[in-house]
This record gives structure tokens, sequence and C-alpha cells, in this order.
């Protein structure tokens, strides 16, 4: 495999369980369990490096859950071990973590192995709306963890916000509006290098859909103004909005986050983690129990044809702010963007969308009507 690949290993443990999330983790674990996982992970890396043969990786991103309840010395044995088969030197090492943990020991354990960025999932630094989220810290909490990770020499940070979070009363839009600005300027204020600001989405299967019809959620317009105005201040803050829901300071993109948008191969190992690899998409079954017992076997998965492949790759990168470009789909399928997707193009409202000879991207409240956007672009 000439091209680097991104490794991301997903972490199903969790404290407790925040309302709004349905990614996959487990709460009530035992430090035996996190000892099998490990030892799980390692064994997966082991066999992949065995059927990629010579492959690199050039990212390293612990998602979850919450991955630093591992602790440092297992997170520092699953960094070692992806050295060893994968040849990480130069990489950038990510771990999510949440405030309010105990992170000195494991911030400075990840650092000494070679991490060298945190991913905060602050979400507000509003008291009462991290209490509608059912999130265990508080904003002097999220302010520790940023220091915390600076003290164990990493300056690589971003902090996750949450847009558009539901009130316990009736939306004033001011408010709310106003609520979000303070977040992003607090985050970036914290000197963090990355911001993620994105708007909350209720998911099917969570304690939020449940109870969807109690929680006073922002209109649309509402909505839309709280992104327009979080982006506004970033901007002004000095970050480069360069993907939807995400902002850098100049030279601080995430890497690997870049591999999904590029379409570019990562492989993810744990349960529910998802891969791409030569052309196919798969997973491992969301069952800590299998990939416990043999690192679970990896579905086949469907072979993408040629015609899907195009189309999934001008969505993906239509979620970043330079956009499908000529350029890069030449280099990518041998021809230049199809003339029927500027066709399409033409018939959107130049507000939304800019159609030349670099390429076709969306402007930023064509963000915020992307899926339907992309719809359009790609229905045949």
């Amino acid at each position: 495999m000439s091209k680097p690949i991104g490794i991301y290993i997903h972490v199903p443990f969790c404290q407790t369980k925040c309302p709004y999330c349905d990614f996959y983790s487990l709460t009530g674990q035992s430090v035996s369990i996190f000892d099998d996982y490990t030892k799980a992970v390692i064994c997966s890396l082991a066999l992949w490096s065995g059927r990629l043969s010579g492959a690199r990786a050039d990212t390293l991103y612990f998602g979850g859950g919450t991955p630093t309840l591992l602790g440092g010395e297992r997170l520092a044995e699953i960094i070692k071990a992806a050295g060893r088969h994968f040849g990480i030197e130069g990489a950038e090492i990510t771990i999510e973590a949440n405030p309010g943990d105990s992170l000195e020991p494991v911030f400075s354990a990840f650092a000494q192995a070679g991490g060298n960025r945190v991913s905060i999932g602050a979400q507000s630094f509003n008291q009462e709306q991290l209490r509608v989220l059912g999130r265990r810290h508080n904003p002097a909490d999220a302010r520790a963890a940023i220091e915390t990770a600076l003290s164990a020499g990493i300056h690589n940070i971003s902090v996750d916000i949450m847009l558009c979070i539901p009130t316990p009363e009736p939306e004033n839009p001011d408010r709310q509006i106003e609520l979000a600005v303070q977040s992003v300027s607090d985050a970036a204020k914290l000197r963090a290098k990355h911001i993620s600001a994105y708007m909350l989405k209720i998911e099917k299967n969570t304690p939020f859909s449940d109870k969807k019809g109690e929680l006073f959620l922002p209109s649309e317009d509402t909505a839309a103004e709280i992104y327009l105005a979080a982006c506004l201040e970033l901007e002004r803050q000095g970050y480069r909005q360069y993907e939807i829901s995400n902002f850098a300071a100049p030279g601080y993109i995430c890497r690997h986050n870049l591999k999904y948008w590029n379409l570019e191969p990562y492989l993810g190992i744990g349960p529910a983690a998802h891969s791409y690899l030569d052309g196919r998409r798969f997973y491992y079954t969301a069952n800590l129990d299998a990939f416990i017992s043999g690192c679970a076997p990896v579905p086949e998965g469907d072979r993408i044809t040629k015609k899907i492949t195009e189309q999934e790759y001008i969505m993906l990168k239509l979620r970043l702010a330079e956009g499908v470009t000529n350029q890069g789909f030449l280099e990518r399928f041998s021809h230049p963007i199809p003339k029927k997707y500027y066709r399409r193009a033409s018939l959107i409202p130049s507000e939304y969308l800019t159609a030349d000879s670099k390429g076709i991207r969306l402007n930023r409240r064509g963000f915020l009507l992307s899926n339907t956007i992309i719809a359009r672009l790609l229905d045949d």
C-alpha cells in the first residue's frame, strides 16, 4: 500500500453515557476487561500488519467512548505496538479526553509514549448547558484539562464545542447565540489549536431521542444564526474553517480527520470501528466480547465501484471548505469533474455554492444545507 494509512482505535468504555450519544460504549467495566481489550487491540495490530504487508501509518487516533479510562500504561503499550507494526514515527497521535477525569498521569504517559495531540470534549463553557447535556464536568474542569495537557508538553489541543444545545425553557435566540459565541471564544482564549464546533443532532435510540418532545430545541432559523455567529467568532479569533464543523489555527488542521474526507485509506480497530482499505468499507461488530475473544473476524465488506467512489468522493470533499477540485478529481479518476455536476451546480443559488474553473465548493451558508445540496448534485 503506497499511501500511509490512518489508524483509528475505538475504546468502548465510559463512566457514564451522555444522553445524546449513540456511539458504541459500555459502562461499569472492570480493570481485567481493560487488560483484555488492550491485548486484543495489540493482537489486531499484529494481524493487520501481516495482511497489509509494508503498510505505514502517519496518524493514530484513540476515540470512544472515553479512551483515557484505559490509563497511561495501556495506551503506551498500544502506541508502541502500532510503532512496531506500522512505523508511526512523526505521526499525529491523538487521544480524546473528558474534562473532570484524572488526566495528569494519563497525559504524561501518553506524551512520553509519543502522543502529541489531545481532543477535549468540553461541549460548552456554561454550567447550565453542561447540566442539560448530562455532562459530569463543569467549566473549570474543562479549563483544567487543557492546562493539564499543556503541562504534559502536549500543545496540539483540540476542543469540542456543541452548538444548538437544548434549553430548559422556550428558546431565547439572542441568549442561545450569545452562549455559543462565548463557548468558542473561551476555547480560543485557552490556546486551543483546533476547535470542532458542531450542531447537536438527536440520534435514534438515545435518551434525548426518547424525550425529544420535552426538549426546547432552537428553531431552524435560530440554529442557522447560532452556527454562523460561532463561525464568525472563530474567524475573528484567527481560526480558519476547513470543514463544516472544524476550525484550525495555521498549521493545525487535523491530519487524521482529513483521511475520512479525502477518501484516503484508514484502518479502524475495536468493536464498531470502520475501515476503508483497497476500495472496500468494512467494520468490526459492535460487540466487545466478540472483539476480545480472538481479535474478532472482520466482514469482507462490499467492494466500491468506480461510479459510487466518484459520488462518495464528491460527497465527502464537499464537507471541506476547498470542496472538490478539478485537479484533485483528475489525479484521482484521470478526468476532471464531470460536466453534469457543473450543470446541477448552476441551478443552486450562488449564496450556497461556488462552481468555477477550480471546482465546486459550498459556501458557509451552503454548509447549513449540505445534505440537501449534495443530494441534488449527486441525484442521477
